[in-house]
């Protein structure tokens, strides 16, 4: 069962199969035997005289073109009505949805109304055949759409089964570690038998305070941390968006062991923590009815990282981090905290903490109290604060028609507090895998050059 939980859904072969399965049955659901030649259907290809066919309550070949017909159009359009209701007039999603998830999901329906016509007037295996083929249209719209995003490496992820062992840590050294002369791409030496990449995994956070029914966070460990006596590295605390979950920090990974491999193993501890709890619902990163999410973060999270892990402790040390939602989560973070965190990282992050529209926030998680609403939002924080010494990087893409127009609102906000901010937008880039794997490229850098593990 684990190796089936541990499947990569992300792959290529597997996602190619089943579009070759689902072509395939849309063909066989097509060819109803009224469509055949007629010596095809008897049986007797050889034949010149086929005898008499038997059609039982087969219907003719017009009859059952016009009904495939009608079909396809009546599919496509309880496709186009569905996002129609749940993009445009519900805003279940949060953010307009890519053009090939569209089509997607109207192809899903589709494909669905062809096989539920192919329950009428038809034998009982073709039956079976086209309420299977239905799991296998719905599989392949699925895996499209989680392979365009990039949202659940593996089915476990998909299904929200953790299926990861739990990561080692490391020997924790209780005593506080003395402020550094240098920093560490100065006076480190990495020893003999260092490993040549990080670890990762999950890790399990009491929610003592908070008492946030988040989902495992997952831990990357540098080779400098896995050694006998390793240095106090600094630490980003990570939110990844909705939905999703913190397993999808393979981006964050791949980066920072290649980065740590020119850096002989120094890069800093990454732990990906779950602001949402679940990846259909959105408490939104404050404390709330809905869950006390800003809690969780900022007091749970943070005495796991004090009590388990080898961290600087200097607020220069310690970053937070999000992408889409969580980029809104990490700004909100940064803005009320910057005692705790000294740099941000904000990926094609929201402008405001919204779960669906302003309206259906304010009325589900501020209980209808709209001035709370406000004082949330990072404009109003940071139009509060007046900072210095706090590192802010906004990245997002030029083809993110949605959120590089509010990404460049909230680095103008926080340029106007006193951040020392960062702005990058990506060539042709969007709001998917490929906006997490730009900021992350954009950003590191000048986070390691923050935390002193590379020169400025």
């Amino acid at each position: 069962m684990d190796n089936l939980l541990n499947l990569n859904i992300l792959q290529q072969p597997l996602r190619y199969a089943f579009d070759a399965a689902s072509i395939l049955a849309i063909l066989y659901l097509v060819l109803r035997p009224v469509l055949l030649p007629q010596a095809v259907r008897s049986g007797r290809t050889g034949a010149t005289t086929p005898g008499p066919i038997r059609r039982g309550k087969q219907p003719s070949r017009r009859t059952w073109l016009l009904t495939t017909l009608i079909a396809l159009v009546a599919g496509a359009g309880a496709g186009i009505l569905a996002l129609v209701i749940c993009e445009g007039w519900l805003n279940v999603f949060g953010l307009p949805l890519d053009g090939d998830t569209r089509t997607w999901v109207i192809l899903a329906f589709t494909a669905v109304a062809l096989a539920l016509v192919n329950l009428w007037r038809s034998r009982w295996w073709r039956k079976i055949l086209a309420v299977l083929s239905i799991v296998v249209f719905l599989a392949t719209a699925i895996l499209g759409v989680n392979a365009d995003y990039r949202l659940n490496p593996t089915l476990g992820s998909l299904l929200g089964v953790n299926t990861g062992r739990f990561l080692a840590l490391p020997k924790h050294n209780s005593a506080p570690a003395e402020a550094a002369a240098a920093p560490l791409w100065q006076t480190w030496k990495p020893p003999a038998g260092m490993p040549a990449t990080g670890r990762t995994g999950p890790v399990a956070i009491p929610a003592t305070v908070s008492g946030f029914q988040a989902r495992h966070a997952y831990l990357y460990l540098p080779p400098a941390a896995l050694v006998a006596n390793p240095p106090p590295l600094p630490i980003i605390v990570m939110m990844m968006g909705q939905p999703g979950g913190p397993d999808q920090n393979q981006y964050a990974v791949a980066r920072l062991n290649a980065m740590a491999a020119k850096n002989h193993g120094l890069a800093p501890l990454l732990l990906t923590v779950d602001q949402l709890g679940s990846p259909y619902q959105n408490p939104v990163c404050v404390d709330s009815p809905s869950g006390n999410v800003y809690s969780y973060v900022t007091t749970d999270v943070v005495n796991f990282i004090r009590a388990n892990l080898n961290v600087a402790s200097g607020r220069d040390s310690w970053a937070v981090a999000g992408y889409s939602n969580g980029g809104e989560c990490a700004l909100s973070f940064a803005a009320k905290r910057p005692e705790l965190f000294g740099s941000l990282l904000d990926i094609s992050g929201e402008l405001e903490p919204v779960s669906g529209s302003v309206q259906d926030t304010v009325k589900t998680i501020f209980r209808g109290n709209e001035a709370s609403f406000v004082a949330e939002e990072p404009a109003t924080i940071l139009k509060s604060h007046s900072y210095t010494d706090l590192e802010a990087i906004f990245t997002s893409g030029s083809a993110d028609s949605t959120y590089s127009p509010q990404v460049t609102a909230a680095a103008a906000d926080a340029k106007a507090a006193g951040m020392t901010t960062y702005r990058f937008i990506g060539e042709s880039v969007g709001h998917r895998g490929d906006a997490v794997d730009y900021g992350l490229k954009a950003g590191l850098p000048l986070l390691f050059q923050r935390f002193g593990l590379t020169a400025r």
